[in-house]
């Protein structure tokens, strides 16, 4: 479908960069770069609109949001707020068989190169997504479906600003925190993975204030 090609294509672009915060996203421009009508561009800025990945300005069309926008230090508090207490769940409920995902998921995430080729200063894609399922599956022994469903809206609500904040810290041990997690919670130790976890945490939302 039409659409839905446009749509990745523009939701790919401002993940990767393309667009920096507060850039605006002009329809006109994208419907002619694409070689498609107004109407699929302005369906697909909608849907990125609808994952916070775009704002819709009043009488200024859309744009990507800004650097500084509130939102990203609210999810952060949010996430830090959540997460630590559903890690804490899962260290306690956590089966042996979720003991082998969250060491699978983390051996992936150690061995995906974090940047490819061509794109720069930004993640690729493998390693955003082998990241992502390491931090869905050390939540994921928590057994509850709700608080994994709240997991899974905070992480695509944050993961923009996430990008930022990498950009603005290279030095950060981020394999050496991701070990330290993997660590905590297979030894089942609760306190010091919630402790790890918030402070993983901090330092994304202490690169977006810097």
């Amino acid at each position: 479908m039409l659409s839905e090609q446009v749509y990745a294509h523009l939701r790919a672009a401002i993940m990767r960069g393309d667009y920096g915060p507060g850039e605006a996203l002009k329809p006109q421009d994208l419907a002619r770069d694409q070689g498609v009508s107004l109407a699929v561009v302005r369906e697909a800025l909608v849907r990125v609109v609808g994952e916070g990945l775009a704002d819709r300005l009043p009488n200024r069309g859309f744009a990507v949001p800004e650097f500084s926008d509130r939102r990203w230090q609210e999810i952060t508090e949010a996430r830090r707020t959540v997460e630590p207490v559903v890690l804490r769940l899962a260290v306690e409920r956590g089966d042996v068989d979720w003991e082998a995902r969250v060491r699978a998921a983390h051996h992936r995430l150690a061995r995906k190169e974090p940047y490819a080729p061509g794109e720069g200063e930004h993640y690729s894609g493998a390693w955003s997504e082998a990241h992502r399922i390491f931090h869905r599956t050390l939540l994921d022994g928590c057994g509850n479906a709700a608080l994994l469903e709240t997991f899974d809206r905070m992480w695509a609500a944050s993961e923009l600003a996430r990008r930022w904040a990498a950009q603005r810290s290279p030095e950060r041990d981020a394999l050496g925190e991701h070990r330290r997690l993997e660590q905590a919670a297979l030894d089942r130790d609760a306190d010091t993975a919630a402790e790890v976890l918030t402070r993983h945490l901090t330092l994304t939302a202490a690169a977006l204030d810097g």
